[in-house]
């Protein structure tokens, strides 16, 4: 499958299941992945996870691992993560945070990237009754499919938050 052939995306591991599933769904449609971790346990379990398909290295080592190459797509887990990759994130690029984030924040953002194209959007797993597979599903069809969508802010909560 080469549904994200071309595709060069980092995501921070942070998240957990979450991200992991990000990113093994991008490395098996044929992305360029770049997994961030804080400690070496974290990216243990991520390669393991993951597989060679993907560079798991620590946050710091993010730009050397990266060459000079820039990002088509950031999944994170908080808008402090993103930071340091908005920068290397082409226009037109897109960002998706992978936690429970303020819609206010969400939307702030957005307003900053918007002049370069780039899309923000998050998914909001606010109970583990959601499975990390289904929050992935919503993340990359947000970053890779919804082309006109930004500033949405979507609870995978299976109906918990509506309560």
């Amino acid at each position: 499958m080469t549904k994200y052939a071309g595709t060069r995306a980092a995501v921070d591991v942070a998240a957990g299941e979450i991200s992991l599933a990000i990113a093994k769904r991008l490395a098996e449609g044929g992305a360029r992945v770049v997994l961030t971790a804080a400690t070496e346990a974290a990216r243990a379990d991520a390669r393991a996870e993951v597989g060679s398909a993907a560079l798991v290295v620590a946050s710091a080592d993010l730009a050397a691992a990266l060459g000079g190459e820039g990002l088509d797509l950031v999944f994170a887990d908080v808008l402090a993560e993103t930071s340091p990759l908005l920068d290397r994130l082409l226009d037109g690029g897109s960002v998706v945070l992978t936690t429970p984030t303020s819609a206010e924040a969400v939307r702030a953002l957005t307003a900053v990237m918007a002049e370069r194209g780039v899309r923000v959007n998050a998914v909001a797993p606010f109970d583990s009754r959601g499975c990390a597979e289904e929050v992935a599903r919503v993340a990359l069809f947000l970053a890779t499919e919804a082309t006109c969508t930004t500033g949405a802010h979507i609870p995978v909560d299976g109906g918990l938050s509506s309560r």
